[in-house]
């Protein structure tokens, strides 16, 4: 349950932050509102670890290197999903980057990629991708 709760509100703060960063990028540009939202991103993360004291900062050499490449697809994710909302709206891009995630994530169980646990993949969730996809044309028109 506590699962399903974080990811209602990462998903909700997702949005929120494509709608937010829209908007900031009309004022300065898109890939300044990026640098914006990593470097706030990134202060907000540090203030909540310094007040928090979860783990260790010995935990930091431990990181794979390709690992650390995640904070800069964070900024290709905002740049990508301010230019959507730009192009096609809020609504429909929530959607389509749903839908994306979703597909990468299946490929990601199925090949266990990045050492996650490979996971059988069988007709119901290619249905569930299918009505999502359907779902998202439905919603285009």
């Amino acid at each position: 349950m506590r699962g399903s709760l974080f990811a209602f509100l990462g998903g909700g703060f997702i949005t929120l932050q494509g709608v937010a960063n829209s908007r900031i990028s009309q004022d300065i540009g898109t890939w300044q509102a990026a640098t914006l939202t990593q470097f706030t991103g990134f202060v907000a993360a540090l203030v909540i670890l310094i007040f928090m004291r979860d783990g260790s900062l010995q935990g930091f050499k431990q990181v794979k290197p390709l690992y650390l490449t995640g904070g800069a697809f964070g900024a290709v994710v905002i740049f990508s999903n301010v230019t959507a909302i730009h192009q096609i709206g809020v609504t429909l891009t929530i959607a389509v980057l749903l839908i994306a995630q979703l597909g990468l994530t299946f490929i990601i169980d199925c090949t266990g990629w990045f050492g996650v646990a490979k996971q059988k993949m069988g007709l119901p969730q290619f249905i569930g991708i299918a009505m999502m996809i359907a779902g998202v044309v439905i919603l285009k028109f």
